[in-house]
């Protein structure tokens, strides 16, 4: 009778080494895709908030009526964040900001603050990418070591039963290299989300950089008009 070969057979034939790294495998790629699937939502949901308060921000009649919306609202996102800490600053509503302000002067306070937000807020952006990017530089190599693992057992197999023919040995060598296509397909879609969310990341704080010298520039200069 023709012995069967396929995913399933070959699952069946693994010993204890081969599930190890099949389930290692699976781990990988089941946190690589809730990272890619979390984080594009939270990424779609900062840039339609950001948007929206950006554009309040910009329409506002002044930097007063600004922290006024910004006190009172319950703005999410990286932008309305540094908007608030930065006003605060300027209206005297940090704790210590006296003794900070008397010391270097607000200028310095205030560049100290908006650095720190954006220091946070690029922490908070590159949660997870450690995981992405060693899923897709080790899920290769997993999967070889699976494969060489699971040709090195066919072939003993194979050898102890004393069938070596070519017919004997294409099947379960056949069915080693399923490791290896594993790995690949856990590495990829890893590799690509991690490009694409350091990419995202890059720009997202490019924008956030240049929105805290706007902030700089519009709350020192209203503080020596005043």
């Amino acid at each position: 009778m023709e012995q069967g070969f396929g995913f399933a057979h070959f699952i069946s034939q693994c010993d204890a080494v081969g599930k190890c790294v099949l389930a290692l495998l699976l781990i990988l790629s089941v946190a690589s895709w809730y990272l890619i699937v979390t984080k594009a939502v939270a990424n779609i949901g900062a840039r339609t908030r950001a948007n929206a308060f950006l554009k309040q921000f910009w329409d506002a009649n002044s930097l007063q009526e600004m922290h006024s919306a910004l006190t009172t609202g319950s703005d999410d996102n990286a932008f309305s964040d540094l908007a608030r800490q930065a006003l605060s600053v300027s209206n005297g509503n940090q704790r210590g900001a006296e003794k900070l302000l008397a010391a270097g002067g607000m200028a310095e306070y205030l560049t100290r603050v908006l650095r720190n937000g954006i220091d946070q807020e690029a922490a908070k952006v590159e949660y997870g990418l450690t995981v992405l990017a060693s899923a897709g530089s080790a899920a290769p190599f997993v999967g070889l070591f699976g494969t060489v693992w699971g040709i090195y057992h066919a072939l003993v197999q194979i050898g102890m039963s004393g069938q070596g023919t070519l017919d004997k040995v294409a099947g379960p060598v056949g069915e080693a290299l399923i490791m290896t296509a594993v790995g690949l397909a856990v590495a990829i879609p890893a590799v690509l989300a991690y490009n694409a969310l350091t990419r995202r990341n890059r720009i997202w704080l490019a924008q956030l950089d240049n929105f805290a010298h706007d902030l700089y520039a519009l709350i020192t200069v209203g503080d020596k008009k005043s």
